[in-house]
């Protein structure tokens, strides 16, 4: 088992930027590659960045490439989501998720444990 909990959302004018936390309890959670998910309302969950168990892997979604980074820290059993050049399109509940074998998958059928979401707001 392996618990996430989300942090760092908050609201941000159009140009701005966040990082994101999550933060994972439980054993052997660095064997687990992560992601990052978004859902804004009215819309379907949607893949936004993953990473490897190594970290030696990213992979993003093209709507975020080149402004959102990846990254971990398994010392601390965390997993960060900078998030750069922020638009009100990024405006969406973010979420983190851990699966085994992945393969840095888009698809949220491929992770097996999720975290509650922290609120990004991104004003125009």
């Amino acid at each position: 088992q392996v618990q996430l909990v989300e942090s760092g959302g908050g609201f941000v004018q159009a140009g701005g930027s966040l990082r994101l936390s999550c933060a994972a309890s439980g054993r052997t959670y660095s064997v687990y590659d992560m992601g990052w998910f978004r859902q804004a309302p009215g819309k379907e969950r949607e893949f936004v960045a993953a990473i490897s168990w190594s970290g030696t892997n990213t992979h993003y979604a093209d709507s975020v490439k080149g402004r959102f980074s990846i990254s971990r820290v398994n010392g601390k059993n965390t997993v960060y989501l900078q998030m750069n050049s922020l638009k009100p399109e990024d405006t969406a509940v973010y979420s983190c998720a851990a699966g085994t074998n992945t393969y840095n998958s888009n698809k949220y059928l491929a992770y097996d444990y999720w975290g509650q979401g922290t609120q990004v707001t991104v004003s125009s």
